[in-house]
């Protein structure tokens, strides 16, 4: 995944957009795409300030959380399908 923008380049391309300056010049004077800029200006007016969003969960949670008794009913049922050590684990588990 690619690093955000820093946060002092954000400021000051908002700035530049408060100061008067054209949103299409601000976005290629800094290199950016004209919605990634209007997406800052949204964030700038919705919360007061511009910091990339941080610590959200990507992707869908574990459905196996205890991993010792997963590796006890591996090392008791290895040889199965997905689907089969699916149906024998329970729980909600749907195989792919």
């Amino acid at each position: 995944m690619a690093a955000p923008y820093s946060e002092d380049m954000r400021s000051k391309a908002i700035a530049a957009v408060k100061r008067g300056e054209r949103k299409t010049e601000v976005s290629k004077m800094f290199g950016i795409s004209r919605n990634t800029l209007d997406l800052w200006l949204k964030r700038e007016a919705e919360t007061g300030g511009c910091r990339a969003i941080t610590h959200y969960q990507q992707g869908s949670r574990h459905k196996i959380t205890d991993w010792e008794r997963f590796g006890r009913f591996i090392a008791q049922h290895g040889g199965k399908t997905q689907a089969q050590l699916a149906a024998l684990w329970g729980a909600g588990v749907i195989p792919n």
